[in-house]
C-alpha cells in the first residue's frame, strides 16, 4: 500500500513570480526523480478549465462577486475529483498553482463577501483537501505588477484595479498570521534563485521532501 502523497499550493498576488517558482521546482523534482504533479486553479481538468475561461475572460466585466465565488469553489470541487485526490492517492507531490487561499485573499477580504461565506461554499475542500504546507510569496502588488509590467488587458481580475489588489495582499497577510503553521512566508524581493532556496528550505522542514 502505497504512502499517501503531499498536497503543496503556492500564494501571492498577480505577478509575484509563482510562474518561476513553479518551474524551478519542477526542474528539481525531475532531477531528484520525486514522482509529482503541478496543476492550477482555477483549471486542471476539462470541466474546471471550461470554468477558468468564464471567470478570467475580460468580456465577462458584468459578473457578480457571488458569482464568481461560487464558479472558483464549483471548479476547485471538480479539480479535486479530477486530479488532485487521484495523484495523492498513488503517493505522488501534488503541486497546485493557487488554491482555496485565493478565494479567501480575492473573494472574502478584497471582494468584501467575507470569510465565512467563502469557508461555507468551499466547505468539501476546506475540510477533506487542507494543504500540507502552503508557499506564500510575500510581495506587495506594486512591486508586483512592476515587475510584470502592469496588467494583463485580458484578465478581469488583473484589471480590477490597485486598491482592489492591494486588498488581496493584506487577505494574504491576515491568513498567514493567522495559520503560521501551515503558510510559510517567502521573501518575494529576493531574487528567483534566493526564493527557491527558501521554497525548498521550508517544504524539507514541513516533511513534504
Amino acid at each position: 500500500m502505497s504512502t499517501r502523497g503531499k498536497f503543496i499550493t503556492f500564494e501571492g498576488c498577480d505577478g509575484c513570480g509563482k510562474s518561476t517558482q513553479l518551474r524551478l521546482l519542477s526542474e528539481y523534482l525531475t532531477k531528484e526523480k520525486i514522482p509529482h504533479i503541478f496543476t492550477r486553479e482555477p483549471g486542471g481538468g476539462k470541466i474546471s478549465e471550461a470554468i477558468r475561461e468564464i471567470l478570467l475572460s475580460g468580456k465577462n466585466m458584468e459578473m457578480t462577486d457571488e458569482c464568481e465565488a461560487l464558479l472558483y469553489a464549483a471548479s476547485r470541487v471538480q479539480h479535486l475529483s479530477d486530479r488532485v485526490e487521484p495523484s495523492l492517492a498513488k503517493g505522488e507531490l501534488v503541486i497546485c498553482d493557487r488554491y482555496v487561499d485565493s478565494s479567501l485573499a480575492y473573494q472574502a477580504y478584497a471582494r468584501g463577501l467575507g470569510k465565512e461565506f467563502i469557508e461555507k461554499i468551499n466547505a468539501f475542500a476546506l475540510e477533506n483537501y487542507l494543504p500540507d504546507v502552503t508557499i506564500f510569496i510575500d510581495l506587495t502588488p506594486e512591486a508586483a505588477f512592476r515587475r510584470k509590467k502592469g496588467a494583463d488587458a485580458n484578465d478581469r481580475l488583473e484589471q480590477a484595479g490597485m486598491e482592489f489588489h492591494k486588498r488581496v495582499y493584506a487577505g494574504y497577510k491576515a491568513l498567514a498570521e493567522e495559520y503560521p503553521s501551515r503558510i510559510v512566508c517567502v521573501n518575494g524581493e529576493q531574487t528567483p534563485d534566493g526564493i527557491f532556496a527558501d521554497v525548498i528550505k521550508a517544504l524539507k522542514e514541513r516533511g513534504c521532501l
